[in-house]
């Protein structure tokens, strides 16, 4: 009886060790990371190799990333995916740059307290911001200097 016991009692210790480990499996590596390279400490890590990635990549390829991005978004709203589908409508200068959306999806994992990936989501998002209050600035200027042109233009036509 004593035998069939322990037998049992091991047998629940290996299976509770292997549940354990699940967590621990060799998982594939992020396309973004360089084969051969050791995968990325952390996801804030892997989000940063990630940047550098995209920030490499040509338009076609980038639009490619950026639908694999929304798709992983829908089919898991994770803050890794928030963060990352962020990263990809924060962009500038690409076609679907939403800057507006981008910030939406930072606000929930930054003001998350305890969330592995809140400092970076701040990072990100009050750097958004800020773009957005230069971009805001640029286009007051522009504005003020097509009217210094427009008054320039029309001093010149009354000279004449």
């Amino acid at each position: 009886m004593r035998g069939g016991l322990a037998v049992v009692v091991a047998g629940c210790v290996v299976l509770a060790g292997c549940a354990a480990l699940r967590g621990f499996e060799v998982q594939e590596p992020a396309p973004w990371v360089q084969a051969g390279v050791p995968q990325p400490a952390s996801d804030t890590e892997s989000l940063l190799l990630y940047f550098q990635h995209l920030r490499k990549l040509p338009g076609t390829e980038l639009g490619r990333e950026h639908d694999t991005a929304r798709q992983a978004y829908t089919r898991a709203r994770t803050d890794f995916n928030r963060v990352r589908l962020a990263m990809v409508l924060s962009l500038p200068n690409s076609p679907f740059t939403d800057d507006g959306r981008a910030l939406e999806l930072l606000d929930s994992v930054a003001k998350s307290p305890g969330a592995r990936l809140q400092g970076l989501a701040q990072l990100l998002s009050s750097s958004l911001q800020e773009q957005k209050k230069l971009n805001a600035g640029m286009q007051g200027l522009q504005q003020k200097l097509d009217a210094l042109k427009s008054l320039e233009r029309n001093m010149i036509e009354r000279s004449r």
